[in-house]
């Protein structure tokens, strides 16, 4: 099968397609015909190497942590899904792929497209768990990093629905986008303090760094400690003593909700870019940038 290769850590001119081979599911297990894979920050991280230290990788290997698609096969003591069923969910490692191997999927509804099916599990698993990380609650004030991408699309609009107020930073073009889905919008970079203070003069009760952009300490500065900030992007919270969060916590039940939302209309999904399997680099160099709206996807097909 055809499958994005790195074989050396290293930028995204690593990245190759090649042959791979055929994945065969284990218990528990179904292997997945990927129509759409979701690309992420972390896959930049782990290609240059740069996550060794979190997500230990043996090379070669075919990076994607997301995917949606068609079930092609089962490994034994798999209950409730069928080869043909659509579904959306967590690859085993291996998304950038014609086929990967999954354990935890939901169904994908109807009215959902590959695209966006695909731009779900990480966002929303990531978006639930850091909400929860920092207990989001009525009436807080939400201040989240990146909340024009994919995972920051996600959690502005599950905190909007807990009754919290958000604030979100982004490039000045995405702004009228931020205030669509119920944020506060402020440019990141030099005088982010001044101006997170204005929208917010009572001050933040939480922080959600899904950019990975630098913004940790203007963030302690905001909350006067580090209490109640998580990032999922920066790797000085190790230094900087902030909640590094990067264990996923996958639920297909809570994945079915999320899906459901998007399909009625609840929740809004927005894929940013398309690229073919062959342009993965350009796709990892797109969501590096972090200047992006919503989520970067790979079309299998």
């Amino acid at each position: 099968m055809k499958a994005v290769i790195i074989d050396e850590f290293g930028g995204p001119e690593v990245l190759r397609v090649g042959d791979w081979e055929m994945p065969e599911p284990d218990a528990g297990q179904v292997r997945v015909r990927v129509r759409a894979a979701g690309v992420n920050g972390v896959d930049a991280a782990i290609r240059s190497g740069a996550a060794q230290q979190i997500f230990p990788t043996k090379l070669p290997t075919v990076l994607g942590l997301e995917i949606a698609g068609v079930v092609d096969a089962s490994g034994p003591n798999v209950d409730g899904l069928a080869v043909g069923d659509e579904v959306l969910g967590f690859a085993d490692g291996g998304g950038y792929a014609e086929y990967a191997l999954a354990t935890t999927v939901a169904p994908k509804p109807a009215e959902l497209g590959w695209a966006e099916a695909a731009a779900l599990p990480v966002a929303a698993e990531t978006a639930l768990r850091v909400l929860n990380m920092l207990e989001v609650a009525r009436d807080d004030i939400v201040l989240i990093h990146g909340a024009a991408g994919g995972v920051g699309t996600v959690a502005v609009q599950l905190a909007v629905a807990r009754g919290a107020t958000v604030i979100g930073t982004a490039s000045e073009p995405n702004h009228d986008y931020l205030r669509e889905i119920g944020a506060t919008p402020v440019l990141y970079g030099e005088g982010l303090v001044d101006r997170v203070r204005a929208v917010a003069p009572d001050g933040i009760d939480a922080v959600f760094d899904a950019a990975g952009q630098g913004a940790l300490p203007d963030s302690i500065e905001l909350r006067g400690g580090t209490s109640r900030i998580v990032t999922i992007a920066d790797p000085a919270a190790f230094r900087l003593g902030v909640t590094f969060s990067g264990e996923a916590a996958r639920d297909a039940g809570a994945l079915a909700e999320v899906a459901r939302l998007a399909a009625d209309g609840r929740l809004r999904v927005t894929v940013g870019e398309t690229y073919s399997l062959e342009e993965a680099p350009a796709a990892q160099e797109s969501v590096a940038t972090g200047h992006g709206r919503g989520k970067v996807v790979l079309l299998a097909d």
